[in-house]
């Protein structure tokens, strides 16, 4: 990922094996282009950008009847659940371009059954979210829930009642990926950048992911470099896993953009909410770039150090070192910053993001070098960007990979992955965000 921060420094991102290349050309120009029907009584083909927006309108208007939405990314179509067959709102959901689906459970019922399990099945290796293509919340365990942990989680899911949730294992640990965007290196602590971003102030700064904010006050370029930039506030574990970083120079440049390799870079231009089904595109400096789709959203992840919620979840691999970095669409839209996960880029995997909207919000950040505006309410956008539907504007965030240490608030982030195993070689960089009203801030 090339951030462009100090005017004498470069990032280079070496990507490497045919999962990356394949990634990458699906990037090429004008790939995600959309069209409507003719014919207002037809489904219409939406981007995934749309879902937002849709979903908020329709939801206005059917109310308790509504039950979520998702994605189809085949015939690019706006799914919308719908409970009971009330004609009228399905109808509305028609009139919207949008194809409407029948469904039992309601967007209540999925919200109260995720609280009997924070409640009742907190228990490190765990994480649900909710899947609206199933109508169901999706649990899943790691390697390491076992015995009376098992017992107890499955008693748990058994006991919402059938259809309401369901339950598999994973292969691997849920852990944050401390270790790969750009990769940023502070105490034995190593990162990805995730997004460039202005902070409230005026300021350069970046996003990364809140783990890697508390491992370390100070952040290089480089492994063994002097500091560039200066930890502001950190988030994690609790409400989320983003951090602020902010340039201790002031003059240091900025840009929003992503470097995917290959002679391509990803400009992004606005911040957006993830959607089920939508197709992601995640950088980190340990595995480079690759891509996925959403499979679940208000992720809830009981990592080691603690329970961190509102993620997003999906299938994108990510390894030690990309903790941090960021996750991104074809369109050039800030979607997430990587938190954690299980498995590796061989095997595969689960790996959940902090929402970046979520990220500036608490932050007052805004996208890149600010001056943009942003749709719908949404905050500026840099670089000229617009925000779609309510999203605020895009800060870089670091990936985390499969089998890294994370740090605890205070605490310190353990392995590295190495730069040149079969990733990326990559220099730091990024913008910023301010201080969380949940987070951990820190003096300059």
């Amino acid at each position: 990922m090339s951030h462009k921060r100090i005017p004498k420094r470069k990032a280079v991102i070496a990507i490497g094996g045919v999962a990356a290349l394949g990634a990458a050309a699906f990037l090429l120009p004008n790939a995600n282009a959309s069209q409507t029907d003719s014919n207002d009584a037809t489904p219409k083909t939406f981007k995934a950008a749309d879902v937002s927006g849709l979903a908020s309108r329709l939801q206005s208007q059917l109310g308790d009847a509504f039950a979520g939405s998702y994605y189809d990314a085949d015939t690019k179509r706006i799914v919308v659940n719908v409970v009971g067959d009330d004609e009228k709102m399905v109808n509305a959901v028609k009139e919207a371009g949008a194809v409407p689906n029948q469904v039992r459970n309601s967007t209540g019922a999925l919200e109260t059954a995720a609280k009997t399990l924070r409640t009742d099945a907190t228990i490190p290796g765990t994480a649900w979210s909710v899947d609206p293509k199933t109508n169901e919340i999706r649990v899943t365990a790691d390697s390491t829930v076992t015995g009376a942990k098992w017992d107890r989680l499955e008693s748990t899911v058994d006991g919402l009642g059938s259809g309401m949730a369901t339950l598999k294992k994973s292969q691997g640990t849920f852990k944050t990926f401390v270790s790969g965007g750009d990769a940023i290196f502070g105490g034995n602590a190593r990162c990805s950048l995730g997004f460039n971003v202005t902070a409230s102030d005026g300021s350069p700064a970046f996003l990364t992911a809140g783990h890697c904010g508390v491992a370390a006050d100070q952040w290089a370029d480089d492994q063994n470099g002097q500091p560039i930039a200066t930890v502001d506030q950190a988030t994690f574990p609790g409400d989320g896993d983003f951090s602020l970083v902010t340039y201790d120079d002031p003059a240091t440049q900025a840009p929003s953009e992503v470097n995917v390799g290959g002679g391509q870079v990803v400009q992004i231009t606005q911040a957006a909410e993830a959607a089920v089904g939508q197709q992601v595109f995640r950088m980190g400096s340990t595995t480079g770039l690759h891509d996925g789709s959403v499979l679940g959203l208000d992720a809830t992840v009981n990592y080691p150090e603690g329970t961190v919620t509102g993620l997003i979840q999906t299938d994108v691999c990510a390894e030690p070192g990309d903790s941090g970095g960021s996750l991104f669409t074809q369109d050039g839209s800030a979607i997430g910053l990587t938190s954690g996960g299980s498995g590796d880029c061989t095997a595969g995997g689960e790996t959940f993001f902090q929402p970046v909207t979520t990220a500036l919000e608490a932050t007052g950040a805004s996208l890149g070098d600010g001056g943009g505006q942003a749709a719908d309410g949404g905050q500026a956008a840099g670089d000229g960007g617009q925000a779609a539907d309510g999203g605020q504007a895009a800060g870089d965030g670091g990936q985390a990979a499969d089998g890294g240490q994370a740090a605890g608030a205070g605490g310190q982030a353990g392995d590295q992955a190495g730069d040149q195993d079969g990733g990326a070689a990559a220099q730091a960089g990024g913008s910023g965000v301010e201080s969380s009203k949940h987070g951990h801030r820190r003096g300059h």
